[in-house]
């Protein structure tokens, strides 16, 4: 069982950055592909980023260059650092243990001026 709480989520201006925190609760972290995920009301879920266990980033078009996942192994927790903000970004982010069907409970990001 892996339990993951995010933080980090708020309102912000078109422009902005916020860092989305991910912290799982298992030893196994280090062995564990991480992703996140996004979801707006009456669409699907969209992998926005993943980081392998060796760190090595992807990104869906939709953010490369804007948003940035990172890990630290030491701390058991994932990152989202989002910067150049835009309203298409609104939505429930998600942490996910990749391909395991682990999910945190959401965090909010809105950005609106």
């Amino acid at each position: 069982q892996v339990q993951l709480v995010e933080s980090g989520g708020g309102t912000v201006q078109p422009g902005g950055s916020l860092t989305l925190s991910c912290v799982a609760s298992t030893s196994i972290f280090p062995i564990i592909a991480m992703a996140w995920f996004r979801q707006v009301p009456g669409k699907e879920r969209e992998l926005v980023a993943t980081v392998s266990t060796g760190g090595v980033p992807k990104y869906a078009d939709s953010v490369k260059g804007r948003f940035t996942i990172s890990r630290d192994n030491a701390k058991n927790t994932v990152y989202l650092r989002m910067n150049s903000l835009k309203p298409d970004d609104t939505a429930v982010y998600y942490c996910s243990a990749h391909g395991m069907g682990y999910w945190g409970q959401g965090t909010q990001v809105t950005v609106s001026s």
